[in-house]
């Protein structure tokens, strides 16, 4: 009896089973599932080759020193570095060098002393405590054969509830995954079809909406709630909103070009390439070359650059990951109208070869 293929038998609940698997296995559904496992590998390969090893290239570094000779000198020992970790850049003063580094011109100051050999070197450990130790290893290794020593004074510290100089990035990582769920809802609905595209227009003003929520709540945990990010709340509010209608925009207009396999995109973009080089668990000077180079111009990482900026340097050096985040958002969103417009001329539905829904 209990091999019976009745509907609350055993073999009905078998046979529902075989049902399953066979339409999980059919070829659009293997397709989706291979998409996903390429993601996955990537986003494994990216975060690995990102932060296997610390490979610090050329951090700028103001030198201030009593004397041309002593600065000249000082300049000498940090050019011999291997690998190029130090940038040295000159000051006229202490205080020149640390307005330099609340500018974010610089990521430290070594300040020579006037007498004697024990030279001082200021850091931000709010630009990432591990930027600072290894600005501090190399500088000290450059000082030590000439029997000098250096004093560490942190000018930028981290906020007490931000020790580690990671809810800047763990804020980030929050608007941005939000910003692609809201956009994929928006683009394929709650059914899980792609909506047409002659919505396009209404997809973009609810995107702004809930920009505009998501900015707030996102900074009011991390600034009056827990105390992580003590910046100006208002330009954190502010940021948020750009930062999450930018990666929504971009999401919407790779779904608009590419249908499904859009998502993919957006996550490649701002998951898989755009997390690992942003300079949230390993400083943006510290990354690989590629990571490096690519960090600065994605979503994440520019809204990390200008997340710190406003919390840790009054917005000093903001402007130009606000300037990316705004080309994002204004180019996905003109995409996103103009596939609109020109779908709703055709009179053609969403997406290619795709039912109405």
């Amino acid at each position: 009896m209990a091999a019976q293929s009745s509907d609350g038998g055993l073999g009905g609940h078998s046979a529902i089973w075989l049902r399953s698997v066979r339409g999980a296995g059919s070829g659009r559904a293997a397709l989706l599932l291979l998409g996903v496992l390429v993601l996955q590998t990537a986003f494994v390969l990216s975060c690995v080759g990102a932060f296997r090893q610390h490979t610090p290239h050329r951090i700028p570094l103001a030198v201030t020193a009593p004397t041309t000779r002593s600065a000249d000198d000082a300049f000498y020992r940090l050019a011999l570095l291997p690998g190029e970790p130090v940038d040295p850049r000159q000051a006229a003063d202490e205080a020149a060098a640390r307005e330099q580094i609340r500018d974010r011109e610089v990521a430290g100051a070594l300040v020579l002393a006037p007498h004697g050999t024990a030279d001082l070197l200021l850091v931000a450990g709010g630009a990432g405590p591990l930027l600072a130790q290894e600005l501090a290893a190399h500088v000290t290794a450059a000082e030590k054969p000439h029997g000098r020593t250096v004093r560490i004074r942190d000018v930028v510290p981290t906020a007490p509830g931000d020790p580690r100089s990671l809810s800047c990035f763990s804020l980030v990582v929050g608007w941005c995954a939000g910003s692609i769920l809201c956009a994929l809802v928006l683009a394929f609905g709650a059914g899980g079809r792609r909506a047409r595209a002659h919505l396009a227009p209404a997809a973009l003003g609810v995107l702004l909406l809930y920009s505009v929520l998501a900015g707030l709540l996102g900074a009011l945990i991390a600034g009056p709630l827990l105390n992580a990010a003590p910046g100006n709340f208002w330009a954190l509010w502010g940021l948020g909103s750009l930062l999450v209608l930018a990666v929504g925009a971009l999401t919407l207009a790779l779904c608009e070009l590419a249908g499904m396999p859009g998502t993919g995109l957006a996550l490649l973009l701002v998951v898989v390439l755009g997390v690992p080089s942003a300079g949230g668990v390993c400083p943006t000077e510290l990354l690989p070359p590629f990571w490096r180079t690519i960090g600065p111009s994605l979503p994440p990482g520019a809204g990390l650059d200008a997340a710190r900026s406003i919390v840790y340097f009054s917005g000093n050096g903001a402007g130009g990951p606000l300037r990316t985040l705004s080309v994002w958002a204004a180019g996905g969103a003109a995409v996103a109208l103009l596939g609109g417009v020109l779908t709703s001329r055709s009179g053609a539905p969403a997406g290619r070869g795709r039912r109405r829904p």
